[in-house]
């Protein structure tokens, strides 16, 4: 059973920083694609960014790309989102997220149905 643990939220003002932490036990994270996700109020669950397994590739959506960056260490079985000139429509619950098979990106973008393995969400609130 793979379990992951989100870590690194907070309250921040538009144009901060935060670099969120997802902690992975159970198995690696360097054998699984892991991505996150974010839900904000009364919106469904959305897809941010994701990497592949071999880390060749790695996808955002469009409204983070330049800002937003996923990347693990695998020493430490996490992976991690850096989140820089944070928007205060940036403000979700952030997910974690890690399957056992491949993602199928499909216009950019990777289905919340495709995912095995959620951590609890960590709160993201930009201030504006």
């Amino acid at each position: 059973q793979v379990q992951l643990v989100e870590s690194g939220g907070g309250l921040v003002p538009a144009g901060g920083s935060l670099r969120l932490s997802c902690a992975a036990s159970g198995r690696t994270l360097s054998s699984m694609p892991v991505g996150w996700f974010r839900q904000a109020p009364r919106k469904e669950r959305e897809f941010v960014a994701a990497k592949s397994w071999s880390g060749g590739s790695t996808w955002y959506r469009d409204s983070v790309k330049g800002r937003f960056t996923i990347s693990s260490d695998n020493a430490k079985n996490t992976a991690y989102l850096q989140m820089n000139s944070l928007k205060p429509e940036d403000t979700a619950v952030y997910y974690c997220a890690a399957s056992y098979g491949r993602w199928t990106v499909v216009g950019g973008t990777i289905s919340p149905a495709q995912v095995d393995y959620w951590g609890q969400g960590t709160q993201v609130t930009v201030s504006s």
